[in-house]
């Protein structure tokens, strides 16, 4: 996780006619305002967009403004902080609307890919590949961000996960330091209602590899074995491709859900892929990721699994362009 001495808050020279090692200062906050837009809004399109128009902002400050800035790094995160509180208020209706099921936006460790997929290093830089993998975006956690209030979600980020003090929160959230201690604490509850200790990475890495060997065997018994009889599998296709679009409840309901799908997509390539930094699988056809899976482990069974499909979601893993 990002640390107070973490944060940034560097250079107070203006934008506008400073030197390249000081535009450098402002310029090398964009990695730390993605890491937080990101866990903020659980889209790294959405974190993209939301940090440059914080950049935006900045430059379009007249040289004088810019001088009487004390911290731009400070400046920066309270303006992307304010943006992305405004998008988080927003979503909520877009998402009334979203067809399905929504869940966050999966990425990828690019160490574990080679040629042509999910970052070859040819390309731009992909915000995707300046997130840090860590348990603060690890599907579990993030879906339960999603059960906040933006106001919530963003004092707890702010405050919690990157320590931020209560009187910075505020400026930001535009609440009081108190208030904002309130709800940094009733999303530290939520968070920990909701949240079952993780399991080692080994351990999960273990049992997800033989979740695919059975998938990949069709041995619906081997799959039901593997799965915590309450076990439930939300599936999003954002309306783009077909999926199913209520929650599948229970162990056998989703082995034999999963065997349907393989037997309707010949073809179709399994590959033990990390997943916001837990063990995952990803699913390809004809060499393109069409299904990124993200899994929650409870004791040794699989009790949760997020299966992402929407094209648009899958663009860091398809190399940018939607599978």
């Amino acid at each position: 996780m990002s640390t107070a001495s973490e944060r940034g808050h560097g250079g107070s020279e203006p934008g506008h006619g400073r030197s390249e090692p000081h535009l450098g200062v402002i310029v090398g906050e964009r990695r730390r305002l993605l890491n937080l837009a990101y866990r903020l809004l659980g889209s790294a399109a959405e974190a993209e967009d939301a940090v440059q128009e914080a950049y935006t902002r900045w430059f379009a400050l007249p040289r004088q403004q810019q001088e009487a800035v004390e911290s731009p790094g400070a400046w920066l995160t309270t303006v992307a902080g304010r943006i992305c509180l405004d998008v988080l208020g927003s979503a909520r209706a877009r998402r009334e609307r979203y067809v399905g099921p929504w869940i966050p936006e999966p990425l990828p460790d690019r160490t574990e890919w080679i040629g042509g997929r999910a970052g070859d290093g040819t390309g731009p830089a992909d915000p995707a590949d300046q997130i840090v993998l860590d348990e603060s975006v690890d599907m579990a956690f993030l879906v339960v961000l999603e059960s906040m209030t933006p106001a919530e979600r963003v004092a707890f980020i702010l405050h919690d996960v990157f320590r931020y003090p209560f009187a910075e929160v505020s400026a930001i959230v535009g609440r009081t330091p108190a208030a904002c201690r309130q709800l940094a604490s009733s999303g530290r509850r939520r968070v920990g209602a909701a949240r079952t200790p993780a399991a080692p990475a080994a351990a999960q890495a273990g049992l997800v590899r033989q979740f695919k060997e059975a998938w990949e065997a069709k041995d619906i018994e081997a799959l039901v074995g593997l799965l915590d009889p309450a076990a439930t599998m939300t599936a999003d296709g954002g309306g783009l491709v077909g999926t199913v679009l209520r929650p599948v409840e229970g162990s056998r309901s989703i082995a034999q859900y999963l065997i349907h799908i393989a037997a309707k997509a010949p073809g179709l390539t399994l590959l033990e892929r990390t997943v916001n930094g837990r063990p995952g699988l990803v699913a390809q056809h004809t060499g393109v990721p069409v299904t990124v899976a993200a899994f929650d482990v409870t004791g040794d069974r699989v009790s949760r699994i997020w299966a992402v499909r929407n094209p648009e979601k899958l663009r860091a893993w398809t190399g940018g362009e939607p599978a």
